[in-house]
């Protein structure tokens, strides 16, 4: 049956130290991006590949007692981060202390979705080939940070990816943060790099700008899209792949590109307020943004 949204990305081991605590658990991209999605109402139909080693199959176990359909395919490893943050969450260091296998076009036959989200973790996740070959079949939307990540020993180095520009003409869906986008473009200012992107190639380009909201350029429109201001701030990993998951689920659902964005950022602030994946109902999200729409209570 054919899905709305299949992930494909690396579930992780990850070690998380905040100023606040020293956490060990379960992550990546694909993680954050389906336990969110599991807490969604199941008007869209999702699917997780993933790969991972023999050992850590208790989070495959995990996401199916979640709800969530994950095909599992074995890897000699696991991907092990470590990711350690300042008293902003948006600063990050990061260490990778084990890699998985990388995806390949075999494991995706079957695979048949109208969206495949991209969950990259490292550059070499996702051979070229795969993309073209998934290209072919649905829409491709891509989270860059996988992309530009080079790891040379443990550490993790910012870095441009390559076959971009074959890459980026055939991506439907990008996701980039402020950082990630100056990489990718050379560019500092959010619009003109969101324009670049656009120009070679991309159908909806997201700029994620943490406590500055969000840039949507769709359609030759540019979107602002606000934040909204957390109770508390605990934890902001997987911040973006819950952006990513509450931006396709409406989409999926046909709903614009700002009513995307706005639900997308609200469920990120809800996400910031604690360790893990994101856990609270889409009415809870719409209450962040009903709440917002006060001006008294507007964070722009």
């Amino acid at each position: 049956m054919k899905k709305d949204i299949c992930c494909i990305g690396h579930l992780t081991r990850d070690k998380i130290v905040t100023p606040h605590s020293t956490v060990y658990m379960a992550g990546g991209t694909s993680f954050y991006f389906s336990y969110a999605l599991s807490h969604l109402p199941k008007e869209v139909s999702y699917e997780l590949v993933t790969k991972l080693g023999a050992d850590d199959m208790k989070t495959v176990n995990d996401l199916r007692l979640a709800g969530v359909d994950v095909k599992a395919f074995p890897s000699r490893h696991t991907v092990f981060f470590e990711n350690v943050y300042g008293e902003n969450p948006d600063d990050r260091s990061q260490r990778v202390l084990a890699k998985a296998d990388p995806f390949c076009i075999d494991e995706l036959r079957d695979e048949e979705a109208r969206v495949y989200h991209l969950g990259s973790l490292l550059s070499d996740d996702f051979p070229i080939e795969l993309v073209l070959y998934l290209a072919g079949k649905g829409q491709v939307s891509i989270d860059a940070q996988g992309y530009l990540r080079e790891v040379r020993g443990e550490k993790v180095y910012p870095t441009d990816w390559q076959d971009k520009r074959e890459i980026l003409s055939l991506t439907d869906v990008m996701k980039v943060n402020e950082h990630e986008m100056e990489v990718v473009t050379g560019l500092s200012d959010p619009h003109e790099a969101a324009l670049q992107l656009a120009g070679w190639g991309v159908g909806e380009v997201l700029v994620t700008l943490g406590a500055s909201g969000s840039l949507i350029l769709a359609d030759g429109q540019f979107y602002d899209i606000p934040a909204y201001r957390p109770h508390k701030v605990i934890d902001a990993t997987g911040c973006g792949d819950t952006y990513m998951a509450g931006y396709l689920w409406c989409r999926c659902r046909g709903m614009s590109y700002a009513e995307a964005g706005r639900f997308a950022a609200a469920m990120c602030t809800l996400k910031l307020e604690h360790s893990g994946s994101f856990d609270r109902t889409a009415d809870d999200v719409r209450r962040v943004i009903q709440e917002a729409s006060e001006p008294s209570r507007q964070v722009c």
